[in-house]
């Protein structure tokens, strides 16, 4: 039986280095940027096209729907659903950790068992982290970075799953990594994996 991840977080809350630990203690895959690498091979586009199709999805769609060529919503949707085939095919390949890009609610519609994780941390241990990620200690820069990531990840989530990101129905753990610490939470996490494959 597959062991199938998905983590969803948010900005700064340590998602990636976490990922990396609970694969690693599982002795399974995580996929993170070669879902972009993946999905770029598959259309030949740029990758900054695709990530920028990702993190710029916002409130203003509705409006830009209204003003800007179909061509614009059939790219976004092209690549969405090619990029949707990709997770599919790595989940179906073996057990793995998939981060972010609504890998849960894909593996959901597709009847692939998963455990779904959400982790989030208080302002501060999320301020320090995104302060390192950016280069930066100006708490301004560091405030935006937060602000804009978080808010481009909700709404990705929402537009595509239809469901609000962030919220308990969607996962089946939900860990504060600024309280329990990145292997508090990996452990937890490696736990909950093993429960559910008996």
């Amino acid at each position: 039986m597959n062991t199938i991840i998905t983590i969803s977080r948010e900005y700064g809350a340590g998602g990636t280095s976490i990922g990396k630990r609970v694969a690693q203690e599982l002795g399974i895959e995580i996929y993170d940027r070669d879902i972009i690498r993946s999905t770029v091979l598959q259309t030949g586009l740029d990758a900054g096209v695709i990530e920028h199709e990702e993190e710029e999805i916002s409130r203003g769609d509705a409006f830009l729907r209204m003003i800007t060529p179909a061509a614009y919503f059939d790219r976004r949707e092209a690549i969405r659903e090619i990029e949707r085939k990709v997770i599919l095919d790595f989940a179906r390949k073996g057990s793995c950790v998939l981060l972010g890009r609504c890998a849960d609610i894909i593996l959901e519609e597709a009847d692939i068992d998963c455990l779904k994780v959400f982790l989030y941390a208080d302002v501060l241990h999320r301020a320090t982290r995104v302060g390192e990620i950016i280069g930066s200690k100006n708490p301004s820069d560091i405030q935006k970075a937060m602000k804009k990531t978080d808010h481009a990840r909700r709404s990705f989530y929402q537009q595509f799953t239809g469901r609000r990101w962030g919220d308990c129905a969607n996962y089946n753990l939900m860990l504060d990594s600024g309280a329990l610490g990145y292997d508090t939470c990996a452990k937890l996490i490696c736990e909950a994996a093993r429960s559910l494959e008996k």
